[in-house]
């Protein structure tokens, strides 16, 4: 029987003794490779993108950028199985559609079995992107809303707070992001992005456009019964009308 290709592993999490712990279980794993850690999910996604790793245990309540943070500041995300031990409907939402979830405190044999099925996923050549995609769906219709966004700022990797947003907008199929006097990229649609943030605070101004309520200071009259939004920067964005009707009933004006 022919050896298996080694399997090269990157360790995701920011308390050390549980890096530690999941190294020395590992080690008694055959044909894996640990090819490097990271203590935050910035360093992370460096790692990634340098390394490609055919595997990524990460964990998830991490300070800052969070595991899934840094699926989606990801172009390409490897495989994952999340290391978790917190909400248990996060929990439930991993055994339908990540590959696997590591609940702490696992055992050995729950380890290895979580490598089994990362081995077959790669064997396989099931595509991560289709099982991370519904998680990430399927936690924004429980509440999960996107606190920060990671965005690119140059060749890094910049933390914005949700509330420092002005407004987004995509171009030629690039979004990008408007914070006071700087613009940064994200690898999102539009959609993803409306799917994700708060309605509360967010609202989609048009077609290519999603704007932060708390920034907008006037609503205009303008052509043939439209409007514009005039935000605090002095940045006027276009309202179609079918959204003019939806902002009139939110805002109640």
């Amino acid at each position: 029987m022919p050896r298996r290709e080694v399997m090269r592993v990157l360790i995701v999490d920011d308390e050390r003794p549980a890096r530690e712990r999941l190294r020395r279980m590992l080690s008694e794993i055959k044909d894996l490779e640990i090819v490097a850690e990271a203590g935050d999910g910035s360093r992370a996604v460096e790692l990634i993108e340098a390394l490609n790793p055919d595997l990524v245990l990460l964990d998830i309540q991490m300070p800052g950028l969070d595991g899934f943070g840094v699926i989606e500041a990801l172009t390409d995300p490897p495989r994952v199985v999340f290391v978790t031990a917190y909400d248990e409907y996060a929990i439930r939402a991993f055994e339908v559609s990540a590959l696997d979830y590591l609940l702490k405190p696992y055992s050995r044999e729950r380890l290895a079995e979580a490598i089994r099925r990362a081995r077959q996923a790669i064997s396989e050549q099931i595509d991560p992107n289709q099982q991370l995609a519904p998680l990430l769906a399927q936690l924004t219709t429980q509440g999960r809303y996107l606190n920060r966004l990671a965005v690119r700022d140059r060749n890094n990797i910049r933390l914005l707070e949700a509330g420092e947003v002005d407004w987004i907008e995509v171009e030629g199929g690039q979004a990008t992001v408007h914070a006071g006097d700087q613009a940064y990229t994200i690898r999102r649609t539009l959609s993803e992005l409306e799917a994700r943030l708060d309605p509360a605070l967010f609202f989609r101004a048009h077609r290519g456009a999603i704007v932060n309520l708390e920034r907008v200071q006037e609503v205009i009259p303008w052509f043939k019964g439209g409007y514009k939004l005039r935000l605090k920067t002095g940045v006027e964005l276009e309202l179609s009308r079918g959204q003019a009707r939806k902002l009139r009933k939110l805002l109640e004006w």
